[in-house]
């Protein structure tokens, strides 16, 4: 235990002396985390010594993406959202749907040993997109802000929007889906989770608002306390929502919202005193997927897999993000751009373990999709995000 604390305090540390120089090169923090895992882990030098624990890794990456969901949201600028909201309603309404069908139809035709109902599953778990990876695009004020924040509120949304569909063709494959239809299935998890996602988010959020006001009018706020209520929050939201069987990412997220919108004089304050915490997540989550899940997927890769992968980054992700923005007025390159910098990661981590956990006939290979897309998605999204942000957000500003 004592190792492996060393070998995390050590790399944090270095990273963070490093960190800003690090950040003006075109590799992301996740690269260099995947990375380092993969090479001090079992399938590198060995001097990791973690236990191939999927609830592990699962528990960390909910955790990690929560803190980042609920971060983003509340730092999200809601006059923006409200002057366009067509972005990221077709994004989550028409987009989502389009590329899960785009996916099953290219998944039918490459896994011919999938049922009909696994390869749904792997299309809705490649679905939704990273808010982790997706930052350096969100986060650059050179991007136009209605670019930035439809982006964000699509990665905040669409992983939440995607897990009661996993469940239900999860229960199809499984034969527990009962004599419902599944159309009716469907709606019925998908109303379920969001509804039950909201109403945590907002109750819970909107107590902790009344509770952080009161302190504040009597004094009771202490600066070094701070950095605690939005890691605190967030996590609450995404565990109580998935007691009570709701999303918890949806909680997350439209939680973030609603105390970004209440707490404006002191967001920032807050929210900077939280992003410390939400990175040391990220890059424990991240050393620990190199470390216990690229390595195996590494010897398991076969070309339907790479090629899968490489058709989910693109083709099934953003032709169906080009005909959506039809009509709105967004350059050929600003539709490429979007469709792009939709990376996979946290979500598509969560979904493949739950699925694995199932044991369906064909759940590793499915899984081994899954990390490989994940692995691409951290290098090229990680290595196209600071070229392509800078050149774009100049060509942008110029017009």
């Amino acid at each position: 235990m004592y190792v492996t604390l060393s070998i995390f305090a050590v790399f944090a540390l270095l990273y963070s002396v490093m960190a800003g120089g690090i950040e003006r090169t075109w590799i992301s923090g996740a690269v260099i985390f995947t990375m380092f895992g993969l090479v001090v882990g079992p399938a590198g030098l060995g001097w990791l010594s973690l236990s191939a624990n999927p609830e592990m890794v699962r528990f960390l990456a909910e955790i990690t993406l929560s803190v980042i969901l609920f971060s983003d949201a509340a730092g999200a600028d809601l006059r923006v959202l409200r002057r366009n909201p067509q972005l990221p309603i077709r994004l989550l309404l028409i987009g989502l749907p389009l590329t899960i069908l785009l996916g099953y139809g290219i998944g039918e035709l490459m896994f011919g040993q999938f049922s009909l109902f696994e390869i749904v599953l792997l299309a809705t778990i490649l679905a939704p997109t990273d808010a982790a990876l997706g930052k350096p695009v969100i986060s650059n004020p050179s991007i136009p802000k209605k670019f930035r924040e439809g982006l964000n509120v699509e990665s905040g949304l669409n992983d939440g929007i995607c897990m009661p569909i996993l469940f239900v063709f999860l229960l199809l494959v499984l034969g527990k889906g009962g004599d419902q239809c599944i159309s009716t299935l469907v709606v019925a998890y998908i109303f379920k989770g969001i509804g039950i996602g909201l109403a945590t988010g907002l109750l819970l959020t909107g107590v902790a608002v009344v509770l952080m006001h009161f302190s504040k009018k009597h004094g009771f706020l202490s600066r070094i306390w701070m950095q605690i209520p939005v890691v605190a929050l967030a996590i609450s939201c995404l565990c109580v929502a998935q007691l009570l069987g709701g999303s918890g990412f949806i909680a997350a997220f439209v939680g973030g919202i609603l105390f970004g919108a209440s707490n404006r004089e002191h967001r920032k304050i807050l929210l900077q005193s939280a992003e410390g915490t939400g990175s040391i997540f990220a890059l424990i989550t991240w050393v620990v997927f190199g470390a216990l899940v690229v390595g195996p997927a590494l010897h398991n890769l076969t070309w339907p897999i790479v090629l899968y992968s490489l058709l989910s980054l693109t083709v099934i992700r953003m032709l169906p993000v080009f005909i959506l923005l039809s009509g709105m007025g967004i350059s050929v390159e600003g539709k490429l751009f979007i469709g792009w910098f939709g990376p996979r990661g946290l979500a598509s981590i969560v979904f493949a373990i739950i699925v694995m956990q199932a044991k369906l006939p064909n759940g590793d290979v499915l899984v081994h999709v899954v990390a490989c897309t994940v692995i691409l998605s951290i290098l090229l999204h990680g290595l196209s995000a600071v070229p392509w942000v800078e050149s774009f957000g100049r060509r942008s500003s110029a017009s």
